[in-house]
């Protein structure tokens, strides 16, 4: 019975690892939600974008279009007055494989970052013409700021300002909008801005948004993953949803960077929808203004728990620790901490194995003694077996028996690998998505944490650890049982040799220790038995 429950933990905890990290469940974030009444659900009109018709007359514009760059410290961008749109955003302090700054806008994006779209017979307006500008070039440092204004205006009575106000030392950038003329417009957050890296794995990419306290992941062309307190709340309509107030940001994510619009009055409603042409599709995210201004907090750069938080608007949760993040936020604090004082995240990821294994170490004990005790009693429990094989109740009974007399726990071998499941989980997102493992170096050929190991030489080793354990640990399995098991490590071998380094030497460290423990404590119940 012990078998069959250790070979079920076992398994369990594989899949769990899997489908909870694969599938990357939506889960409440806890902030505090502003009261509001129940948002009534509205029938959705289905916009058909126009032939974009620009107005007879006067039409206060330049005729030509040109770009605006703005550097600071921390990115270079590059907006455009046609539509008063972004062109370029490129991150000074994270490099791509060839060594150039990570740019986060696609080359010709379907709907270009800060788009306006009009509701109205002529939605697409706003990003077909020019607007003029005030500024040609902007270069901050430190805590200077600047503004850029773009604005357009025709003889219809249409008018569109854009001001963005750009501060030296921040991604930060304050955004305001106002258009004069129509009832009511949407904010484009813009296609894939923010995801430098679409291959990302088992991690979600693409939109994102926080609806009062639901932090809601957009999945796939089809607009899947929706919840179901967030269904009653909005609208879908085919290809389109609508979440109905208290939209608190819209955001678009890769694994380690995002962009991001926070409305700073929490009052505005985010429509997400398909599109399709011949050979490409996408799915867009937007903020939908009624009356004539807007206000926002745009984001674009790394998805650094610690620097998101800093900007007090709730951005921190669109980094996902997964379902244990009660515990793996206090994890990642301990890791950002060792990493100050060591200067090492190679280092500071086997000192925080240590210090997350050191209070398990009495329960591990336990439970090794205990399977040795199970090892122990494997003959008698035989003879039960098959003095009874046809009576499964008496056996029962009898192997339940001689489990008592000899003050045996079946389960003592399987707690404490389950109990230890959420830690490692917890530990095991961090080490996962964790920017702060970008680039970064640990020893000798591991010159990035978060990639691979070019040479595997850690997940074989990783291997090896995990067999050497196998055959150290006491066990009651019959030999086909064990032969069964043997496969684990070259299961595991196979399935970590893409897995982050930083990963890998977190299981390499924790099989280590485990293997000193399980020495002692076989030592320890050998000289007992003597």
């Amino acid at each position: 019975m012990d078998n069959k429950r250790t070979l079920l933990a076992i398994a369990l905890s594989i899949m769990v690892l899997v489908v909870f990290s694969y599938l990357s469940p939506q889960r409440p974030v806890q902030m505090p939600a502003e009261p509001r009444e129940a948002a009534v659900p509205e029938k959705i009109e289905e916009v058909q974008p126009a032939p974009v018709e620009i107005p007879a007359g006067p039409v206060d514009m330049p005729a030509l279009e040109k770009e605006i760059r703005v550097e600071t410290d921390l990115y270079s961008a590059v907006f455009t007055t046609r539509g008063g749109t972004i062109k370029r955003w490129d991150l000074k302090e994270y490099a791509d494989k060839d060594g150039n700054p990570v740019s986060l806008i696609s080359t010709d994006p379907k709907i270009p970052p800060v788009s306006i779209i009009l509701d109205s017979r002529q939605p697409e307006l706003p990003s077909k013409v020019n607007f003029s500008t005030d500024r040609e070039f902007i270069k901050l440092s430190g805590t200077n700021k600047s503004t850029l204004t773009l604005s357009y205006s025709d003889s219809s009575g249409l008018s569109i300002k854009k001001t963005f106000t750009f501060y030296g030392d921040s991604y930060r950038v304050d955004f305001s909008t106002t258009v004069k003329g129509v009832p009511s417009y949407q904010v484009a957050l813009g296609s894939k801005f923010g995801v430098f890296d679409e291959k990302g794995t088992w991690v979600h990419i693409g939109p994102l948004l926080l609806h009062g306290t639901d932090k809601i992941d957009i999945k796939g062309d089809n607009i899947e993953g929706i919840g179901f307190i967030s269904k009653l709340l909005g609208t879908k309509s085919g290809d389109e949803f609508e979440y109905k107030e208290n939209v608190r940001w819209i955001a678009q994510e890769d694994k380690y960077f995002t962009s991001a619009l926070v409305s700073m009055n929490n009052a505005n409603d985010a429509r997400i929808w398909n599109w399709r042409d011949n050979s490409n599709s996408g799915v867009e995210i937007s903020y939908k203004i009624t009356g004539e201004k807007g206000d926002f907090l745009l984001y674009a750069g790394p998805k650094k728990y610690d620097l998101l938080r800093t900007m007090n608007v709730g951005l921190e949760h669109i980094v996902d620790f997964g379902f244990f993040s009660i515990i793996a936020r206090p994890l990642f604090w301990l890791l950002t901490l060792f990493y100050k004082i060591i200067g090492n995240y190679g280092w500071s990821i086997i000192l925080i194995t240590i210090v997350v294994r050191t209070p398990f170490i009495p329960l591990i004990n336990k439970g090794q003694k205990s399977m040795r005790k199970l090892q122990e009693l494997q003959p008698h429990m035989a003879a039960l077996k098959e003095q009874h094989k046809k009576d499964p109740q008496r056996m029962q009974r009898e192997t339940m028996e001689l489990y008592k007399k000899h003050k045996v726990n079946p389960m003592g071998g399987c707690l404490p690998m389950l109990i230890q499941l959420p830690v490692f989980f917890a530990l095991y997102k961090i080490l996962l998505i964790a920017i702060e493992l970008r680039g970064a170096p640990f020893i000798w050929w591991i010159h990035d944490l978060s990639a691979k190991d070019p040479y595997y030489v850690f997940p074989v080793l990783m291997g090896a650890t995990m067999i050497l354990q196998q055959k150290m640990t006491p066990s009651g399995m019959d030999p086909k049982q064990a032969k069964m098991m043997m496969l684990m490590p070259v299961v595991f071998t196979f399935m970590f040799l893409s897995f982050p380094s930083g990963l890998v030497i977190y299981w390499l460290v924790s099989n280590l220790l485990g293997i000193v423990q399980q020495y002692f404590v076989n030592k320890k119940m050998k000289t007992a038995a003597s």
